[in-house]
C-alpha cells in the first residue's frame, strides 16, 4: 500500500526532500547484505510504498509539495531531478508569493480556507495514482506560520476528505533557545489542533538532532541540512518495508495501519519518538563492527533513560519495581526520571536478525500497567541492511519522552499569554483568546494522561 506524503512550509519541503533521497539511496544500494529474490522483494515494496511510474521511467515521489513563498519549492524540485534517480511529479506543488509571516493564525485562518480547493485537488491526483492508500505522512515544523498553521488545516481537511485513511504528522519540535518570537504559540496551537484530527504525532526535537550531528556524525559547521539528513535517515529506518512477524511471508501491506496498531493502543496518548541505533559519519563506518547484544543493551538503556543517542547515556536510570504508584518512579539516583512506556515497536535491518534477543524489551516493568508487555512490544523485521549498516535498529516509543519539552513549551506560552504579548497579532487574523484557552487546557490533559502513566 503507498503512503502519500505531504511536505508543508519550509521545513516539511527541506525535510522531505532529505526523506526521498535516503529511500531512493537506499534502494539503489548494491546488495543490500541479503539474497537477490528478498532484495527484489524489499525494493518492489519500498516503490509501491513510496514513488510512482510515469513514462519517463524515472521515479517520481507520492508527494504533494506545499508553501505559501516559492523559493524553498523551486529549490526542492529542482534539486530532485538533479539527483537522476527519482523525481517530483511537477504538477504536485502549490506555492503562493506571500508568506504566512510565522503567525499560525495567518495559515490556519486566511491562506487555509483560501487555498484549500487547489491544495485538495493536488491530494486528489496523487491519490488517485494510488492502487492501495494507506495514508498520508505530514511533514511539518511548528515554530513558523506556513507550516503549522496552514499543516494543521491541511490535517484536518484531509481528516474530514479521508476519513478512513492513517494520518500521521511527522513534527519537527523547534530548538528551545528559539528561531521565533511567538514559536511557543505556533507550538501550542499546532500541537492541540492535531491531537484533535491526527492519528499520531512523531516528532523530532531540532536540538536532540543537532547533537547527533556534532557528536556521533562530527559535522563542525552544522547546518539545516546535516540536521535533515539525520531526520530522514531515522524516518527511512522505520519507513521502509520489514516483516511485521516472524511467520509472515511478503511484507508489510499497510505501513501506517501496522504502525498505529502496533503503538496507539488509546487516543490520549498519540507521541511517538525515534531512536535509531547506530548512526555514525560514512568514513567511521567502514572501520566500525556491530554486535546485536551490544546494540540492542545501548537502545534499551536509551529508551528507558530517554536518550536521543547512545553517547552519554545515564546508566544510573532503572526501571522501578512493578506495582509503585507513578509518583515514585523514579530512578535511585534522584535526578533522572524513568521513562514509561504504552507501547514500543523495533525494527531490526540487516545480517544475523534472528540471533538479536530481545527479552530485555519485554520486561513489564517497562511498560504502563494497563497493557501486557506482551500486547505492547511489536518487533518487525528484515535480512535487507538499510543504508550501508550492516546492522541497524530502530526504536518508535509511546512513552513519556516528551513530557518535559511541552511542559516547556506550554509555560513559556503561558507567560506571554498572561501578559497578552503578541495576542494581536493573532486575534487580527481570528483566533480568539477562547481557542487559545482550549488549545492550553487540551495540552494541560495530554501532560496529566502521561504523567499519570
Amino acid at each position: 500500500m503507498s503512503i502519500i506524503t505531504i511536505q508543508l512550509g519550509q521545513c516539511g519541503n527541506q525535510v522531505g526532500r532529505e526523506v526521498f533521497q535516503a529511500i531512493s539511496t537506499d534502494l539503489h544500494s548494491a546488495h543490500g547484505l541479503c539474497s537477490r529474490k528478498e532484495n527484489d522483494a524489499y525494493q518492489a515494496a519500498s516503490r509501491e510504498r513510496f514513488f510512482s511510474e510515469d513514462k519517463t521511467g524515472v521515479p517520481a515521489a507520492r508527494a504533494v509539495l506545499v508553501d505559501m513563498e516559492p523559493k524553498v519549492i523551486g529549490q526542492t524540485l529542482s534539486v530532485a531531478l538533479r539527483s537522476g534517480s527519482w523525481k517530483y511529479d511537477h504538477q504536485s506543488h502549490f506555492c503562493q508569493k506571500q508568506g504566512s509571516g510565522n503567525n499560525w493564525a495567518n495559515g490556519y485562518c486566511i491562506h487555509g480556507p483560501k487555498h484549500k480547493e487547489a491544495i485538495m485537488n493536488l491530494v486528489q491526483k496523487e491519490a488517485e495514482k494510488c492502487d492501495r492508500l494507506s495514508g498520508f505522512l505530514i511533514l511539518l515544523s511548528m515554530a513558523g506560520g506556513t507550516g503549522s498553521g496552514l499543516g494543521a488545516f491541511v490535517t484536518r481537511s484531509l481528516r474530514d476528505a479521508y476519513p478512513t485513511s492513517f494520518l500521521l504528522n511527522h513534527v519537527i519540535w523547534p530548538y528551545s533557545l528559539g528561531e521565533v518570537i511567538v514559536q511557543n504559540y505556533n507550538s501550542v496551537l499546532t500541537l492541540s489542533h492535531l491531537y484533535q484530527t491526527s492519528d499520531a504525532l512523531l516528532v523530532h526535537e531540532n536540538d536532540a538532532i543537532h547533537k547527533i550531528c556534532a557528536q556521533l556524525m562530527n559535522i563542525k559547521q552544522i547546518s539545516f541540512r546535516d540536521v535533515n539528513r539525520v531526520i530522514a535517515h531515522q524516518l527511512g529506518s522505520i519507513f521502509q518495508p520489514a516483516y511485521s512477524s516472524d511467520a509472515a511471508v511478503q511484507y508489510s501491506r499497510s505501513p501506517l495501519g501496522d504502525l498505529m496498531e502496533a503503538l496507539v493502543p488509546h487516543p490520549e496518548f498519540k507521541m511517538l519518538g525515534l531512536r535509531n541505533i547506530p548512526q555514525m559519519s560514512e568514513n567511521s563506518l567502514a572501520f566500525s563492527t556491530f554486535a546485536w547484544p551490544g546494540l540492542l543493551k545501548h537502545l534499551r538503556q536509551m529508551l528507558i533513560a530517554n536518550a536521543k543517542m547512545e553517547e552519554g547515556i545515564d546508566w544510573q536510570v532503572r526501571p522501578p519495581v512493578p506495582g509503585l504508584p507513578p509518583s515514585q518512579k523514579q530512578s535511585p539516583n534522584r535526578t533522572a526520571h524513568f521513562n514509561t512506556s504504552i507501547a514500543n515497536l523495533i525494527t531490526l535491518r540487516g545480517k544475523d536478525i534472528q540471533t538479536a534477543d530481545l527479552g530485555g524489551f519485554r520486561d513489564p516493568a517497562l511498560y504502563t500497567s494497563w497493557l501486557s508487555a506482551q500486547e505492547a512490544l511489536s518487533i518487525w523485521k528484515t535480512p535487507r541492511a538499510f543504508n550501508k549498516y550492516e546492522k541497524s535498529a530502530s526504536l518508535v516509543s509511546n512513552s513519556q519522552f516528551l513530557l518535559k519539552p511541552i511542559d516547556g513549551v506550554v509555560s513559556k506560552a503561558w507567560k506571554m499569554f498572561a501578559s497578552k504579548a503578541y495576542v494581536h497579532q493573532y486575534t487580527k487574523f481570528g483566533i480568539e483568546e477562547e481557542d487559545f484557552l482550549d488549545c492550553f487546557a487540551t495540552l494541560e490533559q495530554v501532560i496529566a494522561s502521561y504523567t499519570s502513566l
